[in-house]
């Protein structure tokens, strides 16, 4: 008979109890909430994946093809789904001159891009260097793209790239110009900020990363980035690692871009194709290294700013949402929920 004594008894029981402490100790994972899946009107094309013959088809009929590239549970495809395709005022002109094909930049579904090139979604949204969802590519009649919006827009703002896009204005005239003679001046007038600093010539930003806030006085959205994010103790908190500056995408004045270029904000603006305002555009040591050119949630603005003021982005170079990823698993470990839709 095999017996047990006191001491190693008394060890394997305290031993046991410490792992039911540590056991207690560890907080259950947190969850994401925010999180909500669209459904697409019954209108949206389905596709074969043939995206060649979706054009040629699209094109007898004078129309043009929209890849709608989406993730599941991605808050801004159905808050865009919902608002720009599925109850927008100009839906039936949204139908009549668009074929819409959505695609999971997860997805395993093969897609034939073109003759010579066929691959799973999620290697397609990597050949179209997708970083934000969702990301809208308008081809042209010619299976090439002729617009792209990347992330969320309001249904006014989409509705004028429709516009661009159903006059083939692209054939003589680049988005930005053509957003920048549709858009109406005067409606509003630059806001303070107390983290804002004067600075025309942004090569002189020293060794701090630098944000350029790029507004105009026919910006519609920038009262609710004042009022919103703007106003937010973490944003600031994020905020507080760059030198923050403002320019006027409508000036002429002179300035001096982050490379040490002489420009004018018009022109510099115009030259790096941002079509959205506010947009803001993130460089560090004269390069840009990421922009905010949609509507972001407060968790997802704080973390683009996070990514490159605290250069995540060395750790994690091919996109800002690879750290914020990274950032929402170390959250959820501690037990708290991560909402990412306020």
């Amino acid at each position: 008979m095999t017996t047990t004594s006191f001491p190693a008894l008394t060890f394997a029981v305290l031993l046991a109890a410490a792992s039911l402490v540590v056991i207690a100790d560890t907080p259950p994972p947190g969850k994401v909430t925010g999180g909500i899946l669209s459904v697409h009107p019954e209108w949206f094309k389905e596709s074969f994946l043939d995206i060649g013959e979706d054009v040629g088809e699209a094109a007898e009929q004078g129309k043009h093809v929209i890849l709608f590239l989406e993730m599941t549970g991605c808050p801004y495809c159905y808050k865009m789904t919902e608002e720009s395709f599925k109850h927008a005022p100009y839906t039936d002109f949204l139908r009549e001159r668009f074929d819409v094909i959505a695609l999971n930049i997860k997805g395993d579904r093969e897609v034939a891009l073109n003759q010579d090139t066929r691959a799973t979604e999620k290697e397609i949204a990597d050949l179209l260097a997708v970083r934000y969802t969702p990301t809208i590519v308008f081809l042209g009649e010619d299976n090439r793209p002729v617009a792209r919006v990347n992330g969320y827009r309001n249904p006014q703002d989409f509705k004028q790239v429709l516009d661009y896009v159903a006059a083939r204005a692209y054939r003589h005239q680049a988005l930005a110009d053509y957003l920048n003679g549709v858009r109406v001046p005067g409606v509003y007038q630059p806001r303070p900020h107390p983290q804002l600093s004067e600075l025309t010539d942004l090569s002189q930003a020293g060794d701090r990363p630098l944000a350029v806030l790029v507004e105009d006085s026919a910006c519609l959205a920038c009262d609710d980035l004042h009022d919103g994010h703007l106003a937010r103790p973490e944003v600031r908190l994020a905020l507080a690692d760059f030198t923050f500056v403002r320019v006027d995408a409508l000036s002429e004045e002179p300035m001096i871009d982050p490379a040490g270029k002489a420009t004018t904000p018009k022109d510099w603006v115009k030259g790096l194709g941002l079509t959205y305002r506010p947009g803001i555009l993130l460089f560090d040591r004269g390069e840009e290294i990421a922009r905010i050119e949609s509507m972001l949630y407060s968790y997802h603005f704080a973390g683009m700013l996070e990514y490159v003021g605290a250069r995540h982005y060395g750790r994690y170079p091919d996109s800002p949402f690879d750290y914020i990823d990274a950032k929402t698993a170390e959250i959820l470990a501690t037990g708290q929920d991560v909402r990412i839709a306020d």
